[in-house]
């Protein structure tokens, strides 16, 4: 595998340092009548990498990236933080926000008002729990 991340398989571009590969224990828990915390698990470990970001992107490959994640639910290929082995997790993403950088020009050299770079390119890929 040659990327940090794939989507349904597919490679994105390395991101900037920085991700944060969360990995939480979801459980059921109160306190009892003496004040002592009472819970158990519930399912598994589930992920969250958080701060995926790239610096810069050309409009089609922050679109692509976009799509990919579009259906809601996908497929997502990382390194498990645990294992240190490939995982796949289904996911779904939360917020996506980048800053058009740079407009493209047509033919005649005249702006179309149409992004042609875009400068920090975020997501978050939260585990479904599936």
């Amino acid at each position: 595998m040659a990327s940090y991340i794939k989507i349904n398989g597919v490679e994105l571009p390395y991101p900037k340092r920085g991700v944060t590969p969360t990995v939480t224990t979801v459980v059921d828990a109160g306190r009892n009548l003496n004040g002592v915390v009472v819970g158990q698990r519930i399912g598994r470990d589930q992920y969250k990498l958080d701060a995926l970001e790239w610096p810069a992107l050309t409009a089609e490959e922050w679109s692509r990236i976009l799509q990919l994640v579009s259906g809601f639910y996908f497929d997502c290929t990382f390194p498990d933080p645990v294992t240190n082995a490939w995982i796949t997790k289904r996911m779904y993403c939360g917020d996506r926000t980048a800053e058009p950088y740079w407009l493209k020009k047509d033919a005649q050299g005249n702006v179309t008002g149409k992004p042609d770079l875009y400068i920090n390119c975020k997501v978050n890929l939260i585990d479904t729990g599936r």
